[in-house]
């Protein structure tokens, strides 16, 4: 099949027309198309789901959408996966950027029917940063009803939140703010503290040596972390190359 998208343009405003209409094209063929619940052996004592399932709609709903940057095939396969084995209520995310992580859990929870609000937190306006989007923030999830944008400390956030509401159902945590090893490491473990059956997902954990140059720190603050868990949650981690992706869950892992 020839890909009609690599005779467009990329640095220009017609080529991003017929980019956005092609993936609309696209999207419409699968829009309608139903997929079975890939968690159907929700039963079993590993961290299981089906794969041919979670790869068919992550191909066909999820990349043509958010594309695979920041998160490669794999990593958005484990971001599928770990909504669709635990079916969170909420959701809460920090780093939310032009939307990305937010629509994939959104279009996750809307085709596979799974009741979830999904709170994102990003910077506040006056706060100077690098990868701060500004009048783009959450572009990609703005007016979606599953969707709640927020701006300020996304640890707080949650929290405040969770105060507010109650804790009914699972709550997962998606970590994807400030990469430091002292940032993620408050995080982390605050979730763990005040969320113990918390499900988390880390961003940025891959582990390369020291002389890579590579930020180590996500990956030493989940260590240091849980470390002193004795053992009372398991991991999963798509450690092959950058960026890398981490979910922590509790043991055993139940129904």
């Amino acid at each position: 099949m020839i890909d009609l998208r690599a005779a467009v343009p990329r640095n220009s405003k017609a080529g991003d027309h017929i980019r956005t209409e092609f993936n609309h094209s696209w999207m419409s063929l699968f829009r309608s198309k139903t997929y079975n619940d890939p968690s159907l052996n929700a039963g079993c004592t590993e961290f299981e789901v089906n794969n041919w399932t979670i790869s068919e709609f992550v191909m066909e709903r999820i990349v043509p959408v958010v594309g695979i940057r920041p998160f490669p095939l794999n990593e958005l396969m484990l971001m599928v996966s770990a909504v669709c084995r635990f079916k969170p209520a909420k959701i809460f995310e920090w780093g939310t950027h032009f939307g990305k992580s937010a629509r994939v859990f959104r279009e996750t929870i809307n085709t596979f029917g799974i009741p979830c609000m999904i709170h994102s937190v990003d910077l506040p306006e006056d706060v100077q940063h690098g990868e701060h989007p500004h009048a783009d923030r959450g572009k990609l999830v703005r007016g979606m009803k599953e969707v709640l944008l927020h701006q300020g400390d996304g640890l707080t956030c949650a929290l405040e939140i969770l105060a507010n509401d109650g804790q009914n159902g699972r709550i997962l945590f998606f970590v994807d703010g400030d990469h430091s090893h002292a940032s993620v490491t408050r995080e982390f473990r605050a979730i763990l503290e005040h969320v113990p059956d918390a499900i988390v997902l880390l961003h940025d954990t891959f582990l390369q040596s020291g002389t890579s140059g590579y930020n180590i720190g996500p990956h030493e603050a989940i260590n240091e972390v849980l470390a002193d868990r004795n053992g009372k949650y398991r991991v999963i981690t798509t450690n092959t190359g950058l960026p890398g992706m981490t979910l922590v869950f509790p043991t055993p892992i139940g129904n």
